[in-house]
């Protein structure tokens, strides 16, 4: 049995997919009345509607139905995660975790696997992370991922038992890569949805990706990953995904940003905390990280959108 833990559009979306290749998954709700829906209507109508929820999925807000599953994917937003952790030590402990959220936490500068390995050190961490939608995930179509593990065996193991006949994943062993790559790409999706936002043109996006991603890898290398990691699925790949597309809810928050000067405040939006971490640890680390500094600065409405256009654009000229 595999276990995912969070019923929102991504965990639901994993979990439909693992079991339509046969896998018997439990899927863990929080809301009691949540998972009784999704049982009853074979769907889940709130998060994912028009999905069909496969025979072998078992919606559930027990978590002791947790308790038989070797591996278990935590799709819970990056922030609430050592929280969650905490929670169900009990139900978690010695067992394959395997994040699929992307950020770092604002409390302690941890990515998620840190988060894992911090909170219950006799588990094992791995991440799932690369370009993805889940209702594309959902709908069987195709679907390239990096799964990182702290060993190849390991890696290998989880890749075997979690790739599908839609989902593709390459393993790693970069951990650190893997999800720096993956939360500091929504800061730049930020950006540029701000960019689009606010008509200042495909050729300022393009500069922001370009800088953007120059900025993931100047600060993934500082901290130990290799740059390898940063030129795939969950580094490059999930930038170009999530700078591009209004289904990315970084991109599109920084959109109606850029457009209305305001945005819902009921949307989970990983990179805003992951904007202020980050600028956070480079401050500490005295990294350069012109657009993330930034970038947080307006989220903290500490710069107006003018003013952090003259502030990148008459930066000090420098050689690429």
């Amino acid at each position: 049995m595999i276990g995912v833990l969070g019923a929102g559009a991504f965990g639901t979306a994993l979990a439909v997919s693992l079991a339509r290749d046969g896998n018997n998954v439990t899927l863990w709700a929080r809301d009691a009345a949540h998972a009784k829906a999704m049982s009853d209507a074979r769907e889940n109508h709130a998060r994912l509607p028009g999905v069909t929820l496969p025979d072998s999925l078992t919606a559930t807000a027990n978590i002791a139905d947790l308790g038989n599953a070797k591996t278990i994917l935590l799709a819970t937003p990056a922030q609430s995660l050592a929280a969650v952790l905490a929670n169900f030590f009990d139900t978690l402990a010695g067992k394959s975790l395997v994040a699929c959220c992307k950020g770092i936490d604002l409390q302690t500068g941890f990515g998620p696997a840190a988060t894992i390995t911090n909170a219950i050190p006799s588990a094992t961490p791995a991440l799932l992370s690369g370009p993805s939608f889940a209702v594309d995930i959902a709908a069987g179509l195709p679907t390239a991922l990096t799964l990182a593990a702290p060993d190849d065996i390991t890696a290998t193991q989880l890749q075997q038992q979690l790739s599908t006949s839609n989902l593709r994943l390459y393993r790693s062993t970069d951990l650190t890569g893997v999800e720096i790559g993956g939360a500091l790409k929504n800061v730049i999706a930020i950006a540029c949805g701000i960019t689009m936002g606010a008509g200042l043109g495909e050729s300022a996006r393009a500069a922001l990706m370009t800088r953007g991603y120059a900025e993931m890898l100047r600060f993934a290398l500082a901290f130990g990953a290799q740059s390898e990691t940063l030129a795939g699925l969950s580094g490059f790949g999930d930038l170009a995904l999530t700078c591009t597309c209004q289904k990315s809810r970084n991109y599109a928050y920084g959109l109606q940003l850029g457009a209305q000067g305001s945005t819902d405040p009921s949307a989970t939006t990983e990179g805003i905390a992951t904007a202020r971490a980050v600028a956070k640890l480079a401050a500490r680390e005295m990294l350069e990280m012109p657009i993330t500094t930034t970038m947080a600065a307006v989220l903290d409405s500490a710069l107006t959108l003018p003013e952090a256009v003259e502030t990148l654009m008459t930066r000090p000229l420098r050689p690429e």
